[in-house]
């Protein structure tokens, strides 16, 4: 039996996976939405999410070991003065994942996965609010 032993190993090593997590992770936080196959989405939902709750909290320590996760100061710097203030409400939940097709060489099943308090989707309803009290 395999207990306690969770997450897929993506066909890589320990450093390696590491490594993709961070960086799928840094570019989820600089762009808010990004294509990816499904098993490596799934992998990276619950990577982020611990990040954006530790990002909830904006303190020296809270930053620290958001650059220690992430490796990278200026998507800290984004989450915390950016991100961070719109998902301050939310208990959990922060990403979206949806399927896409598969991929055209070798039909891997591809995902968008998007932060759900994205700018272009509050901007939108912000309009739309704007269209009905008018």
């Amino acid at each position: 039996m395999k207990h306690k032993i969770k997450g897929r190993k993506l066909n890589r090593n320990s450093a390696h996976r590491k490594a993709l997590m961070r960086n799928l992770s840094i570019a989820l936080l600089s762009n808010e939405r990004i294509r990816t196959t499904l098993p490596k989405a799934k992998e990276l939902r619950p990577f982020v999410e611990k990040v954006l709750t530790i990002a909830k909290k904006d303190n020296l320590a809270n930053r620290r070991l958001a650059i220690s996760i992430l490796g990278n100061k200026l998507a800290v710097e984004r989450l915390f003065k950016e991100i961070a203030p719109r998902i301050s409400s939310r208990n959990g939940g922060y990403t979206r994942i949806m399927k896409h097709g598969f991929r055209v060489g070798d039909k891997a099943p591809m995902a968008i996965m998007e932060l759900v308090d994205r700018i272009e989707i509050v901007q939108n309803i912000e309009k739309i609010v704007e269209q009905k009290t008018a």
